[in-house]
């Protein structure tokens, strides 16, 4: 895994430092660090212009696996008849889940690739359905989830789409993606995004992952994990 560095400034090294731990949610011993520019070498003609400290600081490869790079996890294909167990155990909880929900012309339907079983809802007032960003709909994922699994003996990855709501998401994110990626360009210093899903995350990883310029990175715990997008 190619090492990522980052650098921060302050009047002195301990300021540089402790700005760069606090941006990125680590502790001292969870680093290594050089100064790449000293206060102390300082030509007579500079004498007047502000003290900079610049610092080099390196995550070490374990933090690297651990707090800031999403792990991708090797999905593999679904056998056939998990498919038909997830699905049927889906068929059973959504017929009567549906019950219980004040619209009544709620329709579902249950689709399916080599990897995941994805499930799309349809119907008028919805919307409470997907909640604010998707918070709702991300938990019935969630839901969906564990009900498809079960009597299986590996989690079946289930996807959960309302009224078309996800991919007009997706598509969002992705905007949102390649607009801070030119930021970050033209600015020259980091973007830090406010704390998504680990789906959401992957969208906005994925999106930037062969850009030429900028890397991605996660920083924080679940469920306030967030994307740093920052030059390479």
């Amino acid at each position: 895994m190619e090492e990522i560095t980052y650098t921060y400034e302050g009047k002195t090294t301990t300021e540089a430092l402790e700005k760069g731990l606090k941006e990125l949610n680590l502790k001292k011993a969870d680093i290594e660090y050089k100064v790449i520019e000293n206060e102390d070498k300082r030509s007579f003609f500079s004498i007047l212009t502000p003290r900079i400290v610049k610092v080099e600081i390196k995550v070490k490869k374990d933090k690297n696996k651990a707090n800031n790079v999403e792990v991708k996890k090797e999905i593999k294909p679904l056998e056939q008849a998990e498919i038909v167990k997830g699905k049927e155990n889906l068929s059973n909880f959504l017929n009567e889940f549906i019950k219980t929900l004040p619209s009544k012309d709620i329709e579902y339907e249950i689709k399916n690739t080599d990897k995941f079983l994805q499930v799309n809802l349809s119907g008028s007032d919805l919307n409470y359905l997907i909640g604010y960003r998707g918070e709702v709909l991300n938990s019935l994922q969630t839901l969906y989830t564990t009900i498809a699994s079960k009597g299986i003996e590996r989690k079946i990855r289930v996807l959960v789409d309302i009224l078309g709501y996800r991919e007009k998401r997706d598509k969002t994110l992705e905007n949102l993606a390649d607009k801070l990626a030119k930021k970050v360009v033209r600015e020259r210093r980091k973007v830090t995004l406010e704390p998504m899903s680990s789906y959401e995350r992957k969208i906005i990883h994925e999106r930037l992952q062969n850009h030429p310029k900028v890397q991605t990175t996660s920083i924080g715990e679940e469920p306030n994990r967030k994307i740093v997008i920052s030059l390479k």
